[in-house]
């Protein structure tokens, strides 16, 4: 055992991916931009080939910046092999489903996934011959009645996007190891502190970094953490599709990954506080919120989830999409905009689409990212967005 696994949290958060070698006496790694790496002599060339993740090698294959990142990712997931790091979330999902599906396998395809990860299934595994089959997010334990023969990995996401069902993971990874099926969660949301997903039973836990990691809403950055059985695969085939992350990119998440703990802690606060006002509220038919005992699987996150974070939606009571418009553009403090994490608040109307689970309120869903501002102020904003959607709706 490593001194770092009898560390709490908050100091793996400080302390990780900070080797001496790689910092060479500096607070945090620095950025090392590198395409061609010289050698003083062809020995040390060969050895370099012989030993390509010991020493530097290419630019491809990393620096310190890159390392180091990787490191500290897989620090925070007790049990975990490695970690791989890519351009985007997206390009971590889809490599991560590479490393493990072909042609002739099945994938089981959690039904409130964020929308690039089955756009990748239609589009790249469908036309390779491998099939994906949609299933209801909350279908726990009862996800071993799907397996079958050609049923080769689960992918979760849990929280759900835009509806944040909380799936039972430990259950379904239990089916799954039963049947030596591999699987997969997108754990954004939660990250690996409130949810250690390699300790439940997950063999690939993934994050699009972008979000709370880099925590500034100014870099683009994915992560796949795995489990021993399956990173040799995992970093086989990130390496066969040339997947680089540039070091600027690299260090803003390390920077970002140290103040994770108290981020995330005021996300929680600050959105918990925020969805409670609005469940009260008579313009609200619906929070979906993981923490409020409403959501669909809330059992499940109290069980296993260490908190909350910043990220839920509403639906709207009734008004249609015009109401729906009026409601966010009232909104003065949340930016309307893509991605989440950052520490500014955010907005934005979404229409799930469902493949296997029908969705009923379609039309009145908005998402909302809860940030560091002061969350009586953001009730303030909302409130008087409120005001503007029940004019329109009446």
């Amino acid at each position: 055992m490593k001194k770092s696994d009898t560390h709490r949290i908050a100091t793996r958060l400080a302390n990780a991916g900070r080797r001496k070698e790689w910092t060479n006496g500096i607070v945090n790694p620095p950025v090392w931009r590198a395409s061609t790496i010289l050698f003083d002599t062809v020995a040390d060339l060969r050895h370099a080939v012989a030993n390509p993740d010991d020493t530097l090698y290419y630019g491809r294959r990393g620096t310190p910046t890159q390392w180091s990142l990787a490191e500290a990712l897989t620090e925070l997931e007790p049990g975990a092999a490695g970690t791989m790091l890519y351009p985007s979330g997206v390009a971590a999902v889809a490599t991560a489903l590479l490393s493990i599906l072909k042609p002739g396998d099945e994938l089981l395809m959690v039904d409130s996934a964020y929308e690039p990860t089955p756009v990748f299934c239609d589009n790249v595994l469908k036309p390779m011959g491998i099939t994906t089959r949609y299933y209801d997010p909350l279908i726990g334990e009862g996800i071993a009645d799907l397996i079958g023969p050609a049923t080769r990995a689960i992918f979760m996401e849990s929280p759900g996007s835009l509806t944040f069902e909380v799936q039972d993971v430990p259950a379904i990874c239990a089916a799954a190891k039963e049947r030596g099926v591999v699987t997969l969660l997108d754990n954004t949301w939660a990250t690996p502190l409130l949810f250690p997903a390699i300790a439940n039973g997950v063999d690939l836990t993934i994050l699009a970094a972008t979000k709370y990691i880099v925590g500034h809403s100014d870099a683009m950055i994915g992560a796949v953490t795995a489990a021993p059985p399956v990173w040799e695969q995992l970093r086989r085939t990130t390496r066969l599709y040339g997947q680089h992350v540039a070091p600027d990119d690299a260090y803003l998440a390390s920077r970002g990954l140290r103040t994770l703990g108290i981020r995330l802690k005021a996300h929680e606060e600050n959105g918990i506080k925020v969805a409670r006002w609005l469940a009260e509220q008579p313009e609200v038919a619906a929070v979906l919120h993981p923490a409020l005992p409403g959501c669909p699987g809330h059992e499940p996150w109290a069980r296993d989830f260490n908190g909350a974070s910043g990220l839920f939606s509403i639906a709207l009571a009734g008004g249609g999409d015009e109401a729906r418009v009026a409601f966010v553009d009232a909104l003065d403090l949340f930016g309307l905009g893509f991605s989440w994490g950052g520490y500014e608040s955010l907005k934005l109307p979404v229409d799930p689409r469902r493949r296997a689970t029908p969705w009923p309120q379609e039309q009145n869903l908005v998402r909302l990212h809860i940030g560091l501002e002061d969350p009586d102020d953001l009730i303030a904003d909302l409130a008087q967005a409120l005001a503007r959607f029940r004019h329109v709706a009446e």
